[in-house]
């Protein structure tokens, strides 16, 4: 009898599983909503006190919304590292210049649409420019945390089209989804007379109003641009392309990961919501198990441990915790961490193999996908101490409400996607010539190279200049 598994062994291992199951149905006896330590500022009619609060809410927007910047330099090393390297500097061009043409979209036409003055539920109609009443600190520390917002729904693309789109029509659907696609499902959700908001709809930090929307319009643009050079056979069989920095996707995935405590944590929107720890707990159990899961689901599939996999099954379980982040429990985050980690399995095979769709860094998965998983999961492990009721408390309204919203804003991220990219197509062009993806995207559309290498555009100019 092996020494590890004895009967003794066996008794230990019950023990821990009933503790378990007791310490996940125990009736909360703390406090979960932090609504017992705080009483004293929510309550508080002092003057000072409430300085302090609306103090406190500005400084942590502000730091939160650094923390969602900076994740755009994670989404640069993440999809510069899955591409090849002739590919690089048109990577990173792409996710510096979609934040800084996405930003100006925004503040020309984004936040007015977004968060203006309702219309029919539909979208938002003043604060253009952030101009009249909107020239004011308020909306400004507002405008700063939604626009980080914005951007990374606009970033998400740039990875599914890698390595065969043309500079000039990414650069110009990152103006179109920060001005118009993103700002008007997103008011529908976070415009407090939004449609879905009104039916009871539940996306704490965007699941589906970033991540979906994101995710899906890069399906369709991915579909629309074709796949690279070379991906598939005449037999529908896929080539692999490895990619080139390895460093650079996981470095990558952690910078995202510390970002995403800015994601999460920042959506409470307010400096003394105690809330926030439970939030980053969640992301962080999430995140952690997502990566567990499809890291040991390759070592079991292949006999290795890929760091790549992990890398995009911590994304999947962050993607996936981000609706419900404030409304579960922290035994709840680690299953739908762990459950994440398997829809992104099942993701990536569906788009590559059954879809045709060439995604060099499994972007539809991880967000797209990901991002309807986790707005459902809402409406299953909410647990009713954050006013959302899910499943697991007999409420079996919310599955229904968050399945419309999903539905919603799944249909219309993949119509504006088809919409745009049709129209991009039609006009200045979509995809990169055949000549040009073999040179690589870098000589052809940027002059530069990402390494110096002898014989290459950049070797030589240094040969010349030492003449």
């Amino acid at each position: 009898m092996s020494r590890i598994f004895r009967p003794r062994s066996y008794t230990v291992i019950f023990i821990v599983a009933v503790l378990t199951f007791i310490s996940v149905t125990t009736v909360f006896a703390g406090d979960p909503t932090g609504s017992e330590t705080t009483g004293i500022l929510s309550s508080s009619t002092d003057p000072t006190v409430i300085a302090l609060s609306e103090s406190l809410t500005f400084v942590w927007m502000m730091i939160a919304g650094a923390l969602v910047f900076f994740m755009q330099a994670g989404f640069a090393l993440v999809e510069a590292g899955f591409a090849r390297s002739k590919n690089t500097v048109n990577i990173l061009t792409k996710n510096f210049m979609d934040f800084c043409i996405g930003g100006l979209a925004f503040f020309f036409f984004g936040y007015a649409i977004m968060f203006g003055a309702d219309i029919g539920g539909f979208m938002g109609s003043d604060g253009f420019f952030l101009l009249g009443n909107y020239y004011d600190v308020f909306q400004a520390r507002d405008w700063f945390f939604q626009m980080v917002f914005a951007a990374t729904a606009a970033t998400i693309v740039s990875g599914a089209m890698s390595e065969r789109t043309k500079i000039t029509a990414y650069l110009a659907y990152s103006f179109l989804i920060s001005a118009i696609v993103y700002p008007i499902s997103g008011h529908w959700v976070w415009s407090a007379n939004g449609w879905l908001a009104s039916l009871g709809f539940h996306d704490f930090a965007g699941s589906g109003v970033v991540h979906a929307v994101g995710g899906l319009v890069a399906l369709m643009g991915a579909k629309m641009v074709g796949p690279r050079l070379g991906k598939y056979n005449k037999d529908g069989s896929v080539n692999e392309f490895p990619p080139h920095n390895v460093p650079f996707i996981v470095l990558g995935g952690l910078i995202l990961f510390v970002g995403w405590f800015g994601f999460n944590g920042g959506s409470t929107l307010s400096g003394t919501d105690l809330r926030v720890s439970i939030v980053i707990v969640n992301t962080l159990l999430a995140g952690v198990t997502g990566a567990t899961v499809v890291l040991y689901a390759g070592l079991i599939r292949t006999g290795k441990a890929n760091v790549l996999d992990a890398v995009n099954g911590s994304l999947a379980g962050l993607v996936g915790i981000t609706a419900p982040a404030a409304v579960v429990a922290p035994w709840a985050a680690v299953i739908i961490g762990g459950l994440a980690g398997v829809v992104l399995l099942w993701g990536v095979r569906f788009v590559e193999k059954t879809l045709k769709i060439d995604d060099p860094v499994g972007a539809v998965a991880v967000h797209g996908i990901c991002g309807l998983y986790g707005v459902l999961m809402v409406g299953v492990f909410a647990d009713g101490t954050y006013g959302v009721s899910g499943l697991i408390v007999g409420n079996f309204a919310q599955i229904g409400i968050q399945a419309i919203g999903a539905a919603a804003i799944a249909a219309w991220a993949l119509v504006m996607g088809y919409v745009m990219f049709a129209v991009l197509k039609a006009t200045i062009g979509l995809r990169a010539s055949d000549r040009e993806q073999i040179e690589g995207l870098d000589i052809a559309e940027h002059g530069l190279e990402a390494y110096e290498t002898p014989g290459t555009l950049s070797g030589h100019l240094t040969g010349m200049a030492a003449d």
